[in-house]
């Protein structure tokens, strides 16, 4: 681990309010890096549903979340910063509302040390320096992280991230886990609105791409407006009932008005599934697709791989929420061995799914991760779905398993488990069955001391 103090930074800072602070910074030519200009090309959300709907991020561009309790941020920021270490560019976290353990145990596997800088403005924060979150420096961790000494101190803090930046290469990505922190901690939307005024320019200019979480019931709608004048993509997250929707507030450059309308978005393990209402299916490809591969006895990783697409690309297509290229419709039929005339001028029969299905199959395809838990796809029917959930010993989850709220029977396979519903722990074991519709289990841990095994059905 790499622990600095911000006084150890070479920076500078001149004295003076904030405002004359802002006022007298430089901001670089729009559309220039280091003075030159900007690549013509988009950066991935990590998510590829999202990608296709509103066609990839922008360089430069400032991506304002605003989002309400319960509707799964959380796993669009996972998704964001696992693509940026595959794209081998850097993350500076800023967190402001939580921990640098809980940022870091949130992210778990993901995280590149290599690439991750975390910046603690919680701990001198809202954390109050309380010798529990100063326990986390006594040890070593895998990443780089800085703690700012004074973060209620804009000056200090914004030098200091200037700092940081000036140390990596150009095209670092940032998110900034929290305006509505900002504004908790400097108590004045007006200095928040300031700091975001300064550094959505400079970002931009920067050639990166930036998130930034806003509790939208913490912020007055002229704030809002505000941010929305200012920055170049806003999106809503929101929570009705069981269902959870995405929708566009402001896209710059984007011509197409149907990413303005809510879109229901689905999340398995971590796979987000945004069901796009800008390209309707003509016909059932996908389903015929879907058939085809399960006659022939390939997983979905199998068929992505040798058809040279992404096993999340496929499961899209498999269900209709994105059609395919001529390209890569070819390049698919001609990975299951069919001839696409005849495909799409007949059908396939509809009872083509295998009866028998070995255990040793499906824990051979790769599992999604929910925390610490493995989840497996398992062939469903048309009106159910099942997973495989692997809790290794030891392990411990703080929610359930799925982000949906719908109702599910879980069958404990194997295994000795606590789960907790409600405030109440039970103990449960091989055999036990539990039924899940209107509450959810907060928190499940594996008390033995081999894996557990979960049938989930919904």
């Amino acid at each position: 681990m790499t622990t600095k103090p911000e006084n150890q930074l070479d920076t500078t800072v001149e004295n003076g309010n904030n405002a004359a602070f802002y006022t007298a910074m430089h901001f670089r030519p729009h559309g220039m890096t280091n003075g030159k200009p900007l690549p013509n090309s988009t950066i991935s959300s990590g998510i590829e549903s999202l990608d296709i709907l509103i066609d990839g991020f922008s360089i430069g561009d400032n991506v304002v979340w605003e989002i309400e309790a319960g509707s799964s941020s959380d796993v669009f920021i996972r998704s964001f910063i696992a693509r940026s270490f595959r794209d081998e560019q850097k993350i500076i976290y800023i967190s402001f509302n939580r921990s640098p353990q809980t940022v870091l145990q949130g992210l778990g596997a993901i995280v590149s040390p290599d690439h991750f800088t975390l910046v603690d403005c919680f701990t001198a924060g809202k954390g109050k320096n309380d010798s529990t979150f100063l326990k986390f420096y006594e040890k070593k961790h895998p990443a780089s992280v800085v703690k700012i000494e004074e973060p209620r101190n804009i000056e200090r803090f914004t030098a200091t991230l200037n700092a940081i930046e000036d140390k990596l290469p150009p095209g670092a990505r940032y998110v900034f886990d929290s305006l509505t922190g900002m504004q908790d901690l400097w108590g004045d939307e007006s200095e928040t609105h300031r700091f975001f005024t300064y550094m959505c320019p400079r970002l931009y200019d920067l050639g990166t791409v930036a998130y930034w979480i806003l509790e939208k019931e913490a912020h007055s709608p002229r704030f809002k407006a505000n941010l929305r004048h200012i920055t170049q993509v806003v999106f809503d997250l929101s929570k009705r009932k069981n269902n959870l929707f995405l929708k566009a507030l402001k896209l710059e450059g984007r011509q197409d008005r149907e990413v303005f309308k809510p879109h229901p978005f689905d999340i398995r393990g971590e796979t987000v599934t945004i069901t796009s209402l800008k390209k309707e299916p003509a016909t059932d490809i996908g389903g015929k697709l879907k058939e085809t591969r399960l006659r022939s006895g390939m997983s979905q990783k199998e068929l992505a791989d040798k058809a040279g697409v992404t096993p999340s690309f496929l499961s899209q297509l498999e269900s209709n929420q994105v059609s395919p290229s001529l390209g890569t419709f070819m390049q698919i039929c001609r990975a299951l061995g069919i001839n696409p005339g005849q495909f799409l001028e007949s059908g396939i029969p509809p009872d083509v799914r295998p009866w028998l299905e070995k255990g040793e199959s499906i824990r051979s395809r790769a599992s999604s991760r929910e925390d610490v838990a493995r989840i497996y796809d398992v062939p469903s029917g048309d009106k159910f779905s099942v997973r495989l959930v692997v809790l290794p010993s030891g392990a411990a989850m703080n929610r359930h398993f799925f982000y949906h709220k719908e109702e599910e029977l879980v069958y404990i396979i194997k295994g000795d488990l606590s789960v907790t519903m409600g405030g109440r722990e039970a103990r449960i074991r091989s055999g036990d069955v539990i039924r899940l519709k209107d509450a959810f289990p907060s928190h499940w841990k594996n008390q033995g001391g081999d894996d557990a095994e979960l049938l989930v059905l919904w």
